[in-house]
């Protein structure tokens, strides 16, 4: 019964978290109101009070969750036989997640709440951290595979991977009409070009 309990309130939290982050992503966290989460996730303003205090805070989990989901892949990529390929992998998920309208419209909302929020920076800087230091592994694991050849540390490797990947959901926030997912073997190129790889 308790598992049952425990089951049942997990699953009414990610139902909150998944209508605001459509919500945040569509509308805006300043114009969205809690009762428009708790109309889409079809529960009353009790049930969303109940797990999240404010709206600020299903925003801070939904930073937090995003943050588990990237270093859950990251960990999963860390263990591959072959890290540059996992890395080209990764580059094609992440056009894949910048082609999905939910998703980039919430990481571009999360990152313009974070310059004027700074419990919503602090989570976005961490989240960050994390991913570059993913990237960082990644590089350094194929390095010393002789996958890669390159000046560059692993450290700076992985900052310019993330401007990448920041530049990638900038565009598509500039040009509507640029289809990441297409840009995927573009982006595999020139990756490769920085760092010396090889795309199969």
């Amino acid at each position: 019964m308790r598992t049952v309990d425990v089951d049942a309130r997990a699953a009414k939290a990610t139902a909150i978290l998944d209508a605001a982050a459509r919500c945040f992503a569509e509308r805006g966290f300043a114009a969205t109101r809690t009762a428009d989460i708790c109309a889409l996730a079809g529960m009353s303003s009790g049930n969303l009070f109940h797990y999240f205090p404010t709206k600020h805070a299903v925003l801070l989990a939904l930073v937090e969750r995003d943050g588990a989901e990237t270093n859950a892949s990251m960990a999963e990529l860390a263990q591959a036989d072959d890290p540059f390929g996992a890395l080209l992998v990764l580059l094609d998920e992440i056009c894949r997640l910048a082609g999905d309208p939910l998703y980039s419209g919430l990481a571009l909302e999360i990152s313009a709440v974070a310059h004027r929020d700074e419990e919503v920076a602090a989570r976005f800087k961490a989240n960050d951290i994390a991913f570059r230091g993913g990237l960082a592994a990644l590089v350094r694991r194929a390095d010393a595979a002789g996958q890669l050849s390159t000046t560059l540390s692993a450290e700076h490797a992985a900052t310019w991977l993330a401007a990448l990947v920041d530049g990638m959901f900038a565009r598509v926030a500039a040009d509507p009409e640029f289809d990441a997912p297409a840009q995927a073997a573009v982006l595999r190129r020139v990756v490769a070009q920085l760092l010396g790889g090889v795309v199969a």
